[in-house]
């Protein structure tokens, strides 16, 4: 928003922007170094920054707490929301960043009412600042289930309240087994799971944590190495395959009947696209991408899945060759 590029894969409208990201929970040398990390990464100059970004940290004494609790209940600190609305407008902010929101107030999360008046004042302060304010929030408990906007900590308040809930979810284990990736703990996805003014989104989009070196290796330190998130898209399972790639697999299979279950070990018909293709069957990018393959190919009949008996006498999926390429009659 700073910088008015999409390298975020997302267009800012309006922009450049003038952004306070007021931080909660981390110090001012670890914002820093985040933040030199992304413009290290996005090469962000100090001219492309200019005197739109402001940052704060209550670790370092900017404190923000704009509701606390009271014998009596829940109470807005009035000063602290009028001082917080003069400074927005003062410095002509667009959009305020409180990260974490919890941090903003010392109010019962489970107390329905009570959070709905802090919510409800973070709206007055949007209102009456002309901008934009994102609250930072973590979900409740969940148990390994994916998160969702009503699964945000602070009851249902914070969910109904907000115009609109992004949603972050790290990637599952079958998820990167289904796109192939190793190392899943370095990718989640963001999807706005309330567009109260916009039709919902068709997929989320996908987000890599990549590692970026500082350079500030000292004679007695390493550089720090701190993530920085980048857009990320699966690679195209059938990007670079031919008809004669298909034509070849069908060959190779010929007459037989092959597992389709890839814990046949050798029997998988994996293996023969593993072959043509030059692709590894062990390992787990190129057999996710094998499976997709396979998938594909048994939906438009060029290959055909069917149960058989094996030596066991249980049923089993197999595949056998459909439709051959050749065919004339084959659809295009």
């Amino acid at each position: 928003m700073v910088t008015n590029r999409a390298f975020m894969g997302r267009k800012v409208w309006g922009g450049p922007l003038r952004v306070w990201y007021w931080n909660l929970e981390d110090d001012t040398d670890h914002l820093a170094r985040q933040i030199q990390a992304a413009c290290l990464h996005w090469n962000i100059s100090e001219v492309d920054i200019g005197d739109r970004l402001f940052v704060d940290s209550a670790v370092d004494g900017a404190e923000l707490k704009i509701a606390i609790q009271t014998g009596g209940g829940a109470v807005i600190q009035r000063p602290v929301a009028n001082a917080l609305i003069a400074e927005l407008i003062d410095r002509q902010i667009d959009v305020l960043i409180v990260d974490p929101f919890v941090a903003s107030h010392s109010i019962t999360e489970n107390d329905n009412a009570a959070m709905e008046l802090v919510v409800k004042e973070w709206v007055h302060v949007a209102n009456a600042a002309t901008c934009a304010i994102r609250l930072v929030t973590h979900t409740r408990k969940l148990g390994g289930a994916p998160a969702d906007f009503e699964a945000a900590r602070g009851g249902g308040a914070l969910a109904a309240g907000a115009r609109s809930a992004e949603v972050l979810n790290r990637m599952t284990e079958a998820e990167g087994r289904q796109l192939g990736v190793e190392n899943r703990r370095r990718f989640f996805n963001a999807r706005d799971d309330k567009p109260n003014r916009a039709p919902p989104a068709e997929s989320a989009e996908w987000f890599e944590i990549r590692s970026i070196d500082l350079g500030n290796a000292s004679s007695k330190l390493p550089s720090d190495l701190i993530g920085v998130a980048v857009p990320w898209s699966p690679s195209d399972p059938f990007e670079n395959i031919t008809v004669d790639h298909l034509r070849r697999v069908q060959a190779a299979i010929g007459d037989r009947a092959l597992r389709m279950n890839v814990q046949a070990k050798t029997a998988w018909v994996g293996h023969v696209v593993a072959d043509v293709l030059a692709l590894d069957a062990e390992n787990a990018t190129d057999r996710a991408r094998i499976t997709v393959l396979l998938k594909r190919w048994i939906k438009n009949g060029a290959l055909v899945e069917f149960t058989q008996r094996d030596k066991r006498s249980e049923g089993r999926p197999f595949v056998k060759v459909g439709q051959r390429v050749d065919d004339p009659s084959r659809p295009v």
